[in-house]
């Protein structure tokens, strides 16, 4: 089974609210997934990220690969973490 990690789009029209989630390659944006990893709200104010790295590094040692969208996602919430440090 090829896994990905992707967002998930959740919210209201012209409101959008993504959950970060691990699922089959082969299944709808809006399809079933097989495990929540964390969340993105672009329309918060400064737009609120938070992702579980604990189960994101399960699932890379497991095989799974990052969408484009989740891929730069990733590389800008990694830039937010070394300047918080």
């Amino acid at each position: 089974m090829a896994v990905t990690i992707r967002l998930y789009r959740v919210g209201k029209k012209q409101n959008p609210a993504y959950r970060i989630v691990a699922m089959d390659k082969r299944k709808k944006r809006n399809g079933t997934y097989n495990d929540t990893i964390g969340f993105y709200n672009p329309m918060e104010a400064g737009f609120k990220l938070e992702i579980n790295d604990q189960k994101l590094a399960d699932w890379i040692k497991k095989g799974a690969q990052l969408s484009e969208g989740m891929a730069k996602l990733l590389k800008y919430y990694n830039s937010i973490k070394k300047k918080q440090n």
